[in-house]
């Protein structure tokens, strides 16, 4: 932790981003974290920029190529900059006023529009066959839409934006 994070406790807020291309184990990796913080003298909280994902008649079917529906239309980018990411601390329940870290997790997180919002980004890299694995049987059978939806914007960031050159740490999961 000392690392990545001043002492406990912090005058302000630290803004810690957890990317990751998807499956690469974000959201289980932030619930340890949160642990490892706590157990270190650290009050935390945490957000998913899964929970304001637009809805699905704003990001399928709309006329484009299904990755880049993923990529630009899966967030309002500009909304969830204003309203999140540049708001955050209007955003923290007030039992966790005084918090020491804020987690930010999810997939593209070092886009140019979001990426100056945070102290440190944590990114984690992971190969496509085992995110792939961790999928279930169901989902793993609809091998089109990861190849023509997920894949190509996954493919999309890492060849424009570079994620693994733009973090501060990388973390094989």
């Amino acid at each position: 932790m000392e690392k990545i994070l001043p002492k406990p406790p912090l005058k302000e807020a630290f803004l810690l981003g957890i990317d990751g291309l998807s499956r690469s184990g974000k959201t289980t990796f932030v619930s340890e974290l949160e642990r490892l913080l706590e157990m270190s003298g650290y009050r935390s909280v945490s957000f998913h920029i899964d929970d304001y994902i637009e809805p699905e008649q704003k990001r399928y079917n709309t006329g484009h190529e299904e990755w880049y529906e993923y990529y630009f239309l899966q967030w309002d980018v500009t909304k969830l900059k204003q309203h999140l990411f540049d708001s955050i601390m209007e955003r923290i329940p007030p039992e966790n006023l005084n918090v020491d870290v804020v987690l930010i997790e999810g997939v593209f997180l070092q886009r140019d529009e979001w990426r100056s919002a945070f102290d440190c980004v944590l990114f984690l890299e992971c190969a496509r066959d085992v995110r792939f694995g961790r999928e279930n049987e169901e989902t793993q059978r609809n091998l089109k839409k990861f190849e023509e939806r997920y894949w190509k914007a996954e493919k999309y960031y890492m060849d424009t934006v570079k994620p693994l050159e733009r973090a501060d740490f990388v973390i094989e999961s």
